[in-house]
């Protein structure tokens, strides 16, 4: 049984689990996308995005501490110099998990997780789609049929009222 148990083992020792997902988060910090299993992408956002929240704050112990979870120089010096003046703004979410398929071999079900701004494509078509989007919000179809003869009964009171004026 599993109770009280609060992440993923992923099926290996302790070791084995913090070496396979600093690895992994070196890749995803100097190649900005990784393809993995589900249950590797979802256990290594967990490892990773405290990392990113990290590396905002740019000081000599933000740098140790970042280091002793990656043990990999050119890693950190990625994160701190380029990935955390892209993510200064986001106020989290840092990383996205899509879905590719399943694997050959085993059927494990495969994914690609990628950090959120270095995704050019995505950004492209959020800002058009943003930019595109109306800023109005409009009711179903029968309601502007009811405003369309409430238009039209407004045009025909104030002809009548032109009549008048006019007999007058």
């Amino acid at each position: 049984m599993r109770h009280g148990k609060k992440f993923n083992h992923l099926g290996r020792t302790a070791s084995h689990r913090k070496a396979m997902l600093s690895n992994m988060a070196s890749s995803l910090i100097l190649h900005k996308r990784l393809s993995t299993t589900v249950a590797k992408a979802k256990a290594l956002r967990k490892y990773v995005e405290p990392l990113l929240t990290k590396s905002k704050n740019d000081t000599t112990h933000s740098r140790r501490t970042v280091f002793a979870y990656l043990q990999n120089k050119e890693s950190v010096k990625e994160l701190f110099d380029d990935v955390s003046a892209k993510i200064a703004g986001r106020p989290g979410g840092y990383t996205r998990i899509l879905k590719t398929g399943y694997r050959l071999g085993d059927n494990a079900e495969m994914c690609v997780i990628e950090l959120v701004d270095y995704n050019e494509d995505m950004l492209i078509t959020a800002a058009t789609a943003t930019a595109g989007a109306k800023k109005t919000r409009r009711r179903s179809a029968g309601k502007k049929k009811d405003e369309a003869s409430a238009t039209e009964t407004k045009a025909a009171a104030t002809e009548t009222k032109d009549e008048a004026k006019d007999a007058e």
